[in-house]
């Protein structure tokens, strides 16, 4: 009877001496960045983040913003009005987005997010995240700066989405039916009827 071979041991990454700083600044920004934030945008960009992931996507960009803020933030369903209508709207631009990996929108995988129509960013900034989508989180925290609140919300980031004519948020709120300024007028009115101090713009390199 052979002796069974001998086992061979896993390899494990080396550990540079840089990394434990350099991860350990990288939770000093996130949690920065997270106190500029409501509960709900932090659930929101919480939810993108785990969607990207699963649905294989090299970046969070806007469509994924808007599914998980439609999920996670009851002010931004209500921005689409009230009434069937407005709750068949929302059903609407659901099913678009979840169809992302089975169909609609899987013209979309493996490519980046970038129209043209924003401006250009450090790609270290960008890194998991298109450039719309980093633009329309920049563009969340200075709405919520201009109405004199302290964390950007998710009425924030939607409006800021919806600002963007070109972003993947915006092709399947129109694809859905949904009118993209009359959307943006209706978050501006929520925005002002709750009252609104804000942070320095947002980065993602947290």
């Amino acid at each position: 009877m052979q002796s069974p071979p001998p086992r061979v041991p896993e390899k494990t990454a080396p550990t540079r001496a840089g990394d434990a700083p350099t991860r350990a600044g990288a939770e000093r920004r996130r949690a920065a960045a997270e106190a500029r934030l409501t509960a709900e945008l932090v659930s929101a960009l919480s939810g993108a983040r785990r969607r990207a992931l699963r649905d294989g996507d090299a970046q969070i960009d806007t469509a994924h913003l808007l599914h998980s803020l439609l999920e996670a933030d009851p002010q931004v369903r209500a921005a689409f009005g009230g009434g069937d209508q407005a709750g068949d709207q929302v059903v609407k631009v659901l099913g678009y987005l979840v169809q992302r990996s089975i169909g609609y929108g899987l013209r979309w995988q493996r490519t980046v997010e970038d129209s043209g129509a924003v401006p250009v960013v450090r790609e270290r900034a960008m890194s998991g995240w298109s450039p719309q989508a980093v633009t329309a989180m920049r563009r969340a925290l200075e709405r919520a700066a201009r109405h004199g609140e302290p964390r950007a919300r998710g009425l924030d980031l939607l409006a800021a989405l919806v600002s963007d004519r070109e972003c993947r948020a915006v092709d399947v709120l129109e694809r859905a039916g949904v009118d993209a300024e009359a959307l943006a007028e209706r978050a501006e009115r929520l925005t002002r009827a709750h009252g609104r101090g804000a942070g320095p713009g947002w980065n993602t390199e947290n």
